[in-house]
C-alpha cells in the first residue's frame, strides 16, 4: 500500500491502515523520540501521543512536501511539548561551562576515534535545554528564529545554549580522548 493509500485509510479509521502506517514509520519516528528523550520509556510515551496527533491530524497534510517530514514535525513538536520551556530552562544556568577550549594537535587525535554510537551518547546525555536546542538546529536543521519561537526563547538563547552545547560536546570527547590514552 502507498502512503496516500494509508493516509486515506486512516483518515476513514481504517484500523488496518492504521497500524501499517505504524508499523511503516514506528521505528524511524522513534529514533527522533530518542534524541529528545531521557530515556526509552519517555521515547516511547512522545512517539504514542505523536501518532495520536498524526492520525487525528492526517486530513491537514496536503501533500505539498514529504508525509515522512510531516510526521517528523508531529514528532518534534510533540517532544517538545513534554519538555516545556519551565522544564529545561533550568538547565541553561545549571551547567556552566568554562571558556571556550580550541582543540590543539593531541585533540584532534578524539574525532578519529569516534563512532556514530559515541557521538548519540554523547548528545544524549547533554542536559535536556542543551540537548533539545542541539537535535533542533544540527540535527533537525531549524534556525534559531524557528528555535526561539518554538520554544518562547529569545534567539539569542538558543544561540548561547548551541554554543555551550558544543563546548560541552568537545570537552567530552577530549577527554574520552585521554582515557582511551
Amino acid at each position: 500500500m502507498t502512503d496516500i493509500e494509508l493516509i486515506k485509510g486512516c483518515i476513514k479509521d481504517d484500523a488496518l491502515c492504521q497500524k501499517s502506517l505504524f508499523n511503516r514509520y514506528a521505528s524511524m519516528l522513534l529514533g527522533v523520540c530518542m534524541r529528545y528523550a531521557r530515556n526509552k520509556e519517555d521515547a516511547e510515551d512522545i512517539l504514542q501521543d505523536a501518532f495520536i496527533k498524526i492520525f487525528k491530524k492526517l486530513s491537514q497534510f496536503k501533500g505539498d512536501g514529504s508525509f515522512e517530514g510531516w510526521m517528523r514535525r508531529v514528532v518534534v513538536n510533540t517532544a517538545l511539548k513534554k519538555y516545556t520551556v519551565s522544564r529545561y530552562s533550568k538547565e541553561f544556568s545549571v551547567e556552566e561551562v568554562k571558556d571556550s577550549h580550541l582543540p590543539d594537535s593531541n585533540d584532534v587525535l578524539a574525532f578519529n576515534h569516534l563512532t556514530e554510537k559515541d557521538l548519540l551518547l554523547l548528545i544524549h546525555n547533554l542536559p535536556d535545554g542543551y540537548r533539545i536546542i542541539f537535535n533542533l538546529y544540527v540535527i533537525e536543521g531549524f534556525q534559531h528564529d524557528e528555535i526561539a519561537n518554538m520554544l518562547g526563547i529569545q534567539p539569542g538563547t538558543s544561540r548561547s545554549q548551541l554554543v555551550k552545547a558544543r563546548q560541552m560536546l568537545q570537552r567530552e570527547i577530549i577527554q574520552m580522548q585521554k582515557i582511551a590514552v
